[in-house]
């Protein structure tokens, strides 16, 4: 009686794998930073606007306004 060839390994999947390009870490990690830096000024905006200190745009639709 011939012998069974085993069972064929599974295909290994890039999500499963543990190693990860050092740039794509990088661009997601600047793209959460840069989400962070937004956050913090619309908050700090916010923060301003409560105590009743105008912060808003110096420039709209390309001319200068006064704050």
């Amino acid at each position: 009686m011939p012998e069974r060839d085993p069972a064929p390994e599974p295909y290994l999947r890039g999500e499963d794998s543990p190693l990860v390009r050092p740039y794509f870490l990088a661009h997601e990690r600047r793209q959460a930073e840069a989400e962070a830096r937004r956050q913090r000024g619309r908050r700090r905006a916010l923060w301003f606007a409560v105590h009743g200190i105008d912060v808003g745009p110096r420039v709209i639709h390309g001319r200068e306004v006064a704050a």
